[in-house]
């Protein structure tokens, strides 16, 4: 099973859900669409409407972030994955590099993860190293220590998927080569390998500068089971296309 996931970040409003039905007509139709599974994160202003709408719709629905403490708390703006669970949402994104940017530590993204899990959210979560951490050559102790001092080995790994999404490639429209990332991926695998003590792992996806061009290299590369995708997802011929090319 390959993932497309699309993050719209701070974009989208009501009647945006025109994009989603377009791209769930598509996959419906698609006769690769047993292959793989379409997944949106719309902000929180739209998720329990998208939720509700697209339930036993080919296309599922999640949350780009939640709160570091589980059910309720008096943290004004927060939403607890609990929150999320009970709009209807499947899926959460934790980790990603602007909500680290913003203060994310460790910590906070193991209790993240942690409850997310306990209330049954399948979790996308993210890493990454900077354009000066890849210059020294930091990535693979980076990714290392992102992985292992938030993932643990009792976290149920079946609804858990990575995201490999290098900061320095984030609509930047440049991406690793090809022999790189199948480095970093296979990195990636077996840090879990080594944490979760069998071979049967959490999904890896990519993420970064995904588009309907640069998805002709990436399709190449049969360590990745898929892929986090940003402004190319806002749009319904573009995600449309990227699926397209990638089983072209």
């Amino acid at each position: 099973m390959r993932y497309f996931i699309g993050n719209w970040k701070m974009f989208g409003v009501p009647n945006s859900i025109g994009i989603l039905n377009k791209i769930n007509n598509f996959v419906r139709k698609d006769k690769n669409n047993k292959k793989y599974q379409a997944i949106f994160t719309p902000p929180f202003t739209l998720l329990e409407s998208f939720s509700k709408y697209f339930t036993k719709k080919a296309i599922k629905i999640g949350a780009q972030n939640c709160y570091h403490k589980d059910i309720f708390s008096s943290n004004t703006g927060a939403i607890s994955s609990y929150m999320i669970k009970n709009v209807g949402a499947k899926y959460v994104i934790i980790g990603h590099s602007d909500n680290r940017f913003e203060g994310d530590t460790n910590q906070i993204l193991k209790s993240k993860v942690a409850y997310s899990l306990k209330n049954n959210l399948k979790v996308i979560f993210c890493i990454g190293e900077n354009k000066k951490e890849k210059r020294k050559n930091l990535t693979s102790n980076i990714l290392k220590n992102q992985i292992s001092k938030v993932i643990e080995r009792k976290f149920n790994q079946n609804n858990l998927i990575l995201a490999y999404e290098p900061i320095w490639s984030i609509g930047t429209g440049k991406v690793p080569s090809e022999k790189e990332l199948i480095r970093t991926i296979k990195l990636i695998k077996k840090t879990l390998k080594k944490i979760f003590g069998t071979k049967k792992i959490p999904k890896v996806l990519y993420g970064g500068s995904v588009d309907s061009k640069s998805i002709k290299v990436f399709k190449k590369i049969n360590e990745l089971d898929g892929f986090l995708i940003g402004g190319a997802s806002k749009s319904s011929k573009n995600f449309i296309d990227i699926i397209k090319n990638y089983y072209r």
